[in-house]
């Protein structure tokens, strides 16, 4: 921490300028939003969730399978028709298949129809039936509008008195496009807990409308990139997600330090300037470590997750601009006025004063002193809470979700079930086995029948020669639900023990969606452990040069850890294990999603960075002006209990509004993260962390050689 005058730093003088050409900053930024805006609207790019991995032996196959089928490569839907009266085959229900056949091949954009038949896609009772629409548009072009035509074209199913679901494109993205109501149920929780928190409708706008500015200028970026490179709908939805949290998160620490400072009588200018050179240090180093966690997603050589970290991360720089531009011009707009029109109950905040009587001592002065003068009950029940939240980890399952677990009452979810009841559970996630060589079609019947006796196999579709490669495709039918371990369990072996049938020369490849879901799970699992190492080991060198300590960044490390720990055991309570689950709207238990544990982990620890960095900052600051360690963390937790509550109640309410999602891996990531910044903010940060530098003492701030010295000396090693 530098010494001398804060304000002339570059981020004071950043403030001091963004004060005084406060109309200025804020007509920037209305013209940056508005202008990003127009321009990503007119672009017209549209997102896409293309899940290929490069290198994944099931994506090596895709791309065989693509160029020997050209078909393939077509966007595949399915119209899913039962009848509860007989079979199929009768006259009246093939009379309507047929209708609804041709008016489905007039709909603009469908490239074919197969109709229900023997090769597979006719159930064995004949009651159950799929006719194959494969679309020549790509599937992220697809709609709600291509859903309706194909819903029109079916209607002679209906009248038919047969039931009719949809799989596949476009409903899968039609279902995605309903209204989202998660970001205003969070906007709203912000606006009723800012105003409990401190009274003061001024002090709750400021905060609110500039990150309403700063998400929206992030996805007005993220329009503008979508038009020339992918760009994800879950990416966007984290963005809105972590760019709600994240703005008023480092809104309120400068806000708070700046009203605390005005309260004591300096002048707003001056405070502007020393609360965006004071606070804003931490937004920064705050916001670059969730950025820079999120960015390393890369390492997992997934670009579906490189593009949702690089969504995020855009969210992050954006919202830590504002929060050192935009704030302070607000902040100066406001200039007096900061806390006008206040609520009667509820008192604004004050300095804090550690020596006055308990009667007239604020509720956090007297919390904090009671954890750092007893910070063994406070160390020893805060771990063991951690610790039991996090026992769950120890069973977590990697997977993928099916359409199995859509929203009760969707189209696709009853396509699912009406597949499941008349062809099996593992009709949903068909294994595509691509045989690729001189040899490949000849043994293509013997691998089908080889397939056929394995376990977890219920059956082998005969074998398709391609017709301009030596290549053969055989659909192996699992047993079990895409999402089972037992179909994990089938699908990695399935290849191996197939080679040897397949003879010399010849490449085995099993893929289809199943398949990847199978090898992205192998591949997060193996490169996790790499990452958190990164990560921890990153995290931990910011915080040592920051704050000059060997024991400050340790102890942020572990406390992160057990806080991940704590939110991956309620997510695999909830969603593996079924627990609450019906309370959230998720229909059935479900495996873990391969990529969310390395995205969950990439953001929590950002996050908890924001309020260690936040507490540890005005720790510091106490520590270099007392050089007393109890009474530095008793001052420094006192001053920012209140701000840290506040902005973690807002950012659970923003992750715990995004349940309402209907997409269940958002609805992981919500809980996920809820879990996290409530831990965080409570176990950690008032009870862990005050308790464990409490412990410490003096050794908190050493650290071997001359950067172990505070200009002031109150850093050398302890006596």
């Amino acid at each position: 921490m530098a010494s001398g005058d804060p304000t002339t730093s570059f981020l004071g003088r950043l403030g001091a300028w963004c004060a005084r050409r406060r109309w200025w900053v804020l007509g920037a930024w209305v013209a940056a939003l508005v202008g990003l805006t127009v321009i990503g609207a007119a672009l017209g790019g549209k997102p896409s969730d293309n899940l290929s991995v490069p290198g994944l032996p099931a994506a090596e196959g895709a791309v065989v399978l693509q160029r020997a089928f050209p078909g393939q490569g077509l966007t595949d839907g399915q119209v899913v028709i039962r009848s509860e009266r007989g079979s199929l085959r009768a006259a009246q229900p093939q009379a309507a298949i047929d209708e609804s056949a041709t008016r489905l091949r007039a709909v603009e954009g469908v490239a074919s129809v197969q109709v229900p038949g023997p090769a597979g896609t006719l159930s064995p009772d004949g009651r159950t039936g799929l006719m194959g629409v494969e679309w020549s548009t790509p599937a992220q072009d697809l709609g709600p509008s291509q859903l309706s035509a194909v819903r029109a074209a079916a209607r002679p199913l209906e009248r038919a008195g047969l039931v009719v679901a949809f799989a596949g494109a476009p409903a899968t993205q039609a279902e995605g496009t309903g209204t989202d109501w998660s970001a205003v149920v969070g906007v709203a929780a912000a606006i009723v807990i800012l105003l409990l928190a401190f009274g003061s409708v001024v002090t709750m706008a400021i905060p609110v409308v500039g990150a309403l500015v700063a998400v929206g200028t992030a996805l007005a970026i993220l329009a503008v990139l979508q038009a020339v490179t992918d760009v994800s709908d879950v990416g966007r939805t984290l963005a809105v997600m972590i760019g709600l949290g994240v703005s008023v998160d480092y809104s309120l620490f400068v806000v708070t330090r700046h009203a605390q400072q005005v309260s004591e009588g300096m002048d707003v200018r001056a405070s502007i300037a020393r609360a965006t050179a004071m606070a804003g240090r931490a937004v920064v180093i705050a916001g670059g470590t969730v950025a820079i966690a999120v960015l390393g997603l890369a390492a997992a050589g997934i670009p579906f997750v490189t593009r949702v970290g690089q969504s995020a991360a855009i969210a992050v720089v954006v919202a830590v601009l504002a929060a050192i531009t935009l704030l302070p011009a607000a902040l100066a707009i406001a200039g007096r006025g900061l806390g006008r029109w206040r609520l009667p109950f509820v008192s604004g905040p004050r300095p804090v004063d550690l020596d006055a009587p308990p009667d007239q001592m604020h509720a956090w002065a007297r919390w904090s002193l009671m954890v750092t003068r007893r910070p063994w009950p406070f160390l020893v029940g805060g771990l063991a809470v951690l610790l039991l939240l996090a026992v769950p980890v120890l069973r977590m399952e990697l997977g993928q979700v099916d359409a199995g677990s859509d929203p009760p009452g969707s189209t696709t979810r009853e396509a699912y079930h009406l597949i499941s009841t008349g062809f099996g559970p593992g009709f949903n996630g068909p294994v595509q086995i691509v045989l690729e060589g001189p040899a490949a079609v000849q043994n293509a019947p013997e691998v089908a029948q080889r397939a056929r006796d394995l376990a977890g196999v219920v059956a082998a579709l005969p074998p398709v020669r391609s017709p301009i490669a030596d290549v053969a495709l055989v659909t192996v039918i699992p047993a079990a639900a895409p999402a089972s371990p037992s179909t994990t369990a089938m699908v990695e072996r399935l290849a191996g023990r197939l080679r040897p049938v397949a003879g010399p020369g010849t490449r085995v490849y099993a893929t289809g969606l199943t398949a990847v879901g199978v090898d992205l799970s192998d591949r997060v699992s193996s490169r996790l452990p790499w990452f958190i190492g990164a990560v921890v080991l990153l995290s931990f060198v910011l915080l040592m040069i920051e704050f000059r300590s060997l024991l400050v960044p340790l102890q942020a490390a572990l406390m992160n850890l057990l806080s991940v720990g704590a939110a991956f055991g309620v997510v695999v309570a909830i969603f593996q294990w079924g627990i609450l689950r019906a309370q959230i709207g998720v229909p059935e238990a479900v495996a873990i999603e391969a990529w969310v544990p390395m995205m969950m982990f990439a953001i929590l620890f950002g996050l908890s960075m924001d309020y260690e960095v936040f507490l540890l900052s005005r720790v510091r600051e106490a520590w270099q002006q007392t050089a007393d360690p109890h009474r530095s963390v008793a001052l420094g937790l006192a001053s920012t209990a209140r701000v840290i509550t506040a902005a973690a109640l807002i950012m659970v309410s923003v992750f715990l509004a995004f349940v309402l999602n209907d997409n269940v891996v958002v609805k992981m990531l919500g809980i996920g993260l809820a879990t996290a910044v409530f831990v965080d903010a409570t176990v950690i940060r008032l009870m862990l962390v005050p308790a464990l530098l409490s412990v410490c003492g003096k050794w908190n701030w050493w650290l071997p050689g001359r950067r172990g010295r505070d200009r002031s000396g109150a850093g050398r090693l302890p006596a």
